[in-house]
């Protein structure tokens, strides 16, 4: 018996943690679609500056990037079953051209909760396209993209497979993460 009320809680986490997919539109009463991308765009700006400063070497693969996507704020939770979600903002050239959110749910020993922040770089057009093509469906780290996690080695310089189409980085608080895990990350266009 009790191993059945795991499993109907297990199922009602899932269901809750799916829910926040549909999320992307969610803002507080009386806030405008453009104070929360006011919001998203002012953690896209603290972030990269983040980045730059924690990694050095990573404004210059921004600089050949053909669009880079940006979550201020990815936050991860669960009791065996986890999930993640986050809004972030997609630049090219600098400005901002689409607000994204990411989730996804995971299943395994766990428990707690974090926050981290995600920058990835689409460093071909291909990749991007593959992004920013995928409205309705959404891109799935993994499955639509490889994407090379990279951070910074012991000597201070950005470590990993900087040469594949899409690379990421993922801070806390503490600095970068190290063992990150990005596939089956889901990403959707917020239509406002």
């Amino acid at each position: 018996m009790e191993r059945r009320n795991m499993l109907t809680a297990a199922v009602f986490a899932a269901m809750a943690f799916a829910s926040l997919g549909g999320c992307a539109n969610y803002r507080e009463p009386g806030e405008t679609p453009a104070d929360v991308q006011k919001t998203i765009d002012g953690g896209v700006d603290s972030t990269l500056a983040a980045l730059y400063t924690k990694a050095p070497g990573s404004r210059e693969l921004a600089g050949k990037a053909r669009g880079v996507l940006v979550f201020p704020d990815v936050f991860q939770g669960g009791v065996v079953i986890g999930g993640e979600y986050g809004r972030g903002a997609l630049r090219v050239d600098g400005r901002t051209v689409g607000y994204y959110k990411t989730s996804s749910v995971s299943l395994g020993l766990q428990l707690g909760a974090q926050s981290k922040a995600l920058v990835m770089m689409f460093m071909t057009q291909d990749a991007l396209d593959r992004l920013t093509n995928s409205v309705d469906q959404g891109w799935t780290a993994g499955a639509d993209g490889s994407v090379a996690l990279l951070h910074v080695g012991a000597n201070g310089t950005v470590e990993g497979s900087d040469t594949a189409p899409v690379i990421a980085f993922a801070m806390t608080n503490e600095g970068l993460m190290v063992a990150a895990n990005l596939d089956g990350t889901k990403i959707t266009k917020i239509q406002w």
